[in-house]
């Protein structure tokens, strides 16, 4: 079994080699819209859940920017606390 270390040099080739295939703002933003519009739909589907309602498309805006805000939030904290652990 590998250990952490090469577990994570293995994922740091397997991403540099990948994105070394994707040239140019156009070529990740094209990569990564597949992921962005999922992401979306999740947070849209979670604000209209946590309102109990359908929403009007600007609140919808309003409502996924604040999800998204809390989740790196959470992120953060996470972090944090983790190297306060250590």
């Amino acid at each position: 079994m590998a250990s952490p270390a090469q577990r994570s040099l293995a994922a740091a080739v397997g991403s540099l080699t990948r994105w070394s295939r994707v040239h140019g703002a156009d070529g990740r933003r094209q990569a990564t819209q597949a992921m962005r519009d999922g992401r979306r739909r999740k947070l849209e589907q979670q604000a209209i859940e946590e309102a109990g309602r359908q929403l009007a498309p600007d609140e919808l805006d309003e409502a996924v920017e604040r999800l998204k805000k809390a989740h790196y939030r959470r992120m953060a904290l996470a972090s944090a606390k983790a190297r306060a652990a250590t």
